[in-house]
């Protein structure tokens, strides 16, 4: 008895997607929409990215849900909340290559054991492809920015509310309050 192989998907089929989807492990894998604190806080790192790609006239901020394709073992693409690039444009098509730094802000289901085994793979994903500098935000930790560095992926350091966070050396010089990636009511 033979079996037909599964079909590997492909960066023609991520295109096709309406929402936010990787390709992992030769598979279309859909994420789920982001609520409100962790789209604030992703936001507010892509306004203060592109504040900085302007000023700097080198590189671009990218927002949720943008594809970078890869050519990985297990992984054809990246989908971070939010990143910096400094590859070329990419048109209407997906941008080729990994973000330099990439932003994964937690969302209500990734925490547990399974989802910090699945957010590690991630990193070391990043990592392999070429990413400098991975943040992983916490909104509900005192250890609000875990920055890792393909330098050393296994030594976060650690950023809090009242510190600066940084992405060295990935985006040279730039900093942002963790406190700004929480929403503040206007006054």
């Amino acid at each position: 008895m033979s079996t037909i192989p599964k079909r590997e998907a492909t960066v023609e089929d991520l295109a096709k997607i309406d929402g936010k989807a990787e390709i992992i492990d030769g598979e279309i894998v859909l994420m789920s929409p982001t609520s409100d604190d962790p789209v604030t806080a992703a936001g507010q790192i892509f306004i203060s990215l592109d504040a900085y790609a302007k000023k700097q006239k080198r590189g671009r901020a990218y927002t949720d849900n943008t594809a970078f394709i890869v050519n990985l073992l297990r992984r054809r693409s990246f989908s971070p909340d939010a990143s910096y690039y400094l590859g070329p444009r990419g048109g209407m098509q997906f941008l080729q290559g990994p973000p330099v730094f990439a932003v994964e802000v937690r969302s209500e289901g990734d925490y547990g054991p399974r989802a910090e085994q699945q957010m590690a793979a991630k990193r070391a994903d990043y990592f392999a492809a070429g990413t400098a500098v991975v943040w992983d935000v916490d909104l509900l930790s005192d250890d609000v920015v875990r920055v890792y560095r393909a330098a050393a992926p296994e030594q976060p350091t650690i950023f809090r509310r009242g510190e600066l966070a940084e992405a060295e050396p990935a985006v040279p010089g730039w900093t942002m309050p963790v406190d700004d990636l929480y929403y503040v009511e206007p006054e």
